[in-house]
Order: C-alpha cells, then structure tokens, then sequence
C-alpha cells in the first residue's frame, strides 16, 4: 500500500471521528513529510533505519510507513476502517443529490489544512463545488481574516480555480452577526464574495428580544446568503453542552423567506442545529436550506451525511436545498443580476 495515502487515510478518518486535531495533524505531516520521497527511496530507509531518525516521525506514523511499504494494510488504518464501517456504507437517497458544501474552514482561520487540501477532500467526495468560508475579524480566538487577509485569500482561490480542476471552489465567508444586527465585514468586501454565510458567536445567552433584533438585522442585511447553526447550542463533544440561544424562530425563519435567505442544516454531530422542531418550523414558513458540513479539516467534510440523514427525516424536499442546485442555479441565487 502507498504510504502516503495510508497516513492521509487515517488523517480522514481521524477528522471524520473529531478526534484531536493535533493526532490528524501527526499522520499528515508524516505524509508530507515522505511525500517527496519514492517507493523505493521509503523502502531503503526503512530498512536501514533512517526513517525513524526523521524529524516528524513519530513511533506511531513509522509503523503506519514501515507496514505499508511492506505491502500491507498498516494496523492502525484496518482498525480505523473497521470503526468506520457504517460510515463507509454507499450514500442513499437524499446524500446523493448533495452538491457540494457551502461552509468549510481552512488554516487561513481556525481550520487545520490548506485551501488545496480541502478542495482535494471534495473533490475526492465527488463535489462539485465547495465554498472556503472561513471566519470574520471579531472572531479573534479563530484568526477571522481582516479585510487585507481576505482580499489575499480571494485571489488565491481565483488563482487555483484558474488551474482548473474537478472543482469548482467558491469565495466566502462565515461573517459574524455583531449585537447590533450589523455584519461583522465591510459591505464592499462582502459584495466581492461569491457567498455569505452569517453566524451569532458570541453573547449567546442575550435575551430573546435582543437575539431577535440581532438576527433579523443580519438576515435582512442584502448580501446574507445562508443563516448559519443559528442556536449555537452544542449536545455533545469534546467542548461540553451549551443550550441553545432564545430567539422568535418564526420571526426569523419569516424574515429568511422573505429574504430569500437559506437555514443551514448543520451537519457537525456536537450541534445537529437546528433543532428537529425548528427545522419543521422553518419548512413550514416556505425556507430554503443549506446542508453543510462546517468542517475545519478535510475528513469532516463526510459530515454531511448526518445533516443529509437529518433533513431526509424533516421531510425537507430537495429542490429547497440549495446544496442539491447546480453551480449555475446557485450562483444567479446567490449573487443575482442587477
């Protein structure tokens, strides 16, 4: 078996799971580590025992190496893919008309890998399109990107997309919705972008008239594409629970119709947001959705199945997803002439 894969295999799994992100972090760096390096080249230093030697080679990601260059299936990776069967069961129904992911984070931010690697995990899921959303300036303990960060971003994505490739990567942002309502970037920077989502992630336990007013003001704001986990309530997880924000969910998710903002389903396990009873309330004020993944490392881009699973169960159809849409039809939706 190829080395590399196997230590980028296990990497996405780990993701995949939420484990540490500092264990998925080990197998790639290993990879990229001997990624330069030949079949044979690897071989040899196995066996003379320089590989070990190496710096950003650890006791665990050597075994992984020195079985695969053997020929084998490393342990751990078996192991792993034995946890993950159910995972790695074929898509169905709904999963399978998903499109791409419309919210997903890269080192720029507080995500663990580069644009290119996050835009080979998609395209490796077989999306079409993904959009690089990473966080917004007031979010400083995620790195959110200044307006000067995210100018430079832009032309990097326009710069790889300009390469081809089976995917079509898309410029966005996960901008904040600050407490008066107002979003959390300039309007000129904003309009740059090919979407928007926009997210509450602070003063979460603000009473619920306040909420409201914060998140009708972002909803209504006109370059608002996608509402993003709009309770910020986590249910499991390594970051412990929290509840979900107070806010009048009729009143906003009437507000997103209007507007033609979508409800993003989100697909991360720790905060299956919205609820069950709101995803049935906004389906029953005529909204749109956007399952995503908020992944913030290329194996957490899978997640989508879960938030496929969750709105299959809501009953939501299709063509009210914006994820199942061709690139055309989301484009002109997000960004519309004139």
């Amino acid at each position: 078996m190829d080395a590399v894969e196997a230590l980028e295999e296990i990497a996405f799994r780990l993701e995949r799971e939420l484990a540490s992100k500092y264990r998925a972090k080990a197998f790639r760096k290993a990879a990229a580590i001997i990624q330069p390096l030949s079949a044979a080249e690897v071989a040899n230093r196995v066996a003379d025992g320089s590989l070990k030697r190496m710096a950003g080679i650890g006791d665990t990601t050597y075994a992984v190496i020195e079985q695969a260059a053997d020929g084998r299936v490393p342990d751990y990776l078996a192991e792993l893919r034995a946890r993950d069967a159910p995972a790695d069961a074929p898509a169905s129904g709904l999963r399978t008309r998903l499109r791409g992911d419309l919210h997903a984070h890269t080192d720029w931010s507080d995500g663990t890998t580069s644009i290119e690697s996050m835009a080979r995990a998609a395209e490796a899921l077989g999306h079409e399109y993904l959009a690089i959303t990473d966080h917004s300036p007031n979010l400083r303990v995620a790195n959110g990107l200044s307006a000067e960060r995210l100018t430079e971003q832009i032309e990097i994505i326009e710069g790889i997309d300009a390469h081809g490739g089976g995917i079509r990567l898309l410029t966005g942002i996960e901008v904040d919705i600050l407490p008066d309502g107002t979003l959390d970037q300039a309007p000129e920077m904003l309009a740059q972008l090919d979407l928007v989502v926009a997210s509450v992630h602070s003063k979460l336990r603000t009473e619920s008239e306040a909420m409201t007013r914060r998140m009708l003001g972002g909803v209504n704001d006109p370059r608002t594409n996608i509402l993003g986990h709009c309770t910020g309530r986590l249910v499991q997880g390594s970051r412990g629970t929290r509840p979900p924000s107070t806010f009048d969910a009729r009143r906003v998710f009437a507000a997103c119709a209007e507007k033609d903002v979508a409800v993003e389903i989100n697909s991360r396990p720790e905060r299956q947001d919205p609820p069950d009873d709101l995803i049935a309330l906004a389906l029953a004020e005529g909204c749109l959705f956007s399952i995503d993944s908020d992944a913030h490392a290329p194996g957490q881009l899978g997640l989508l199945d879960l938030g496929a699973a969750r709105a299959e169960a809501a009953g939501v159809p299709p063509e009210r997803i914006i994820t199942t849409w061709p690139l055309e039809k989301l484009l002109e939706w997000a960004r519309p002439a004139g």
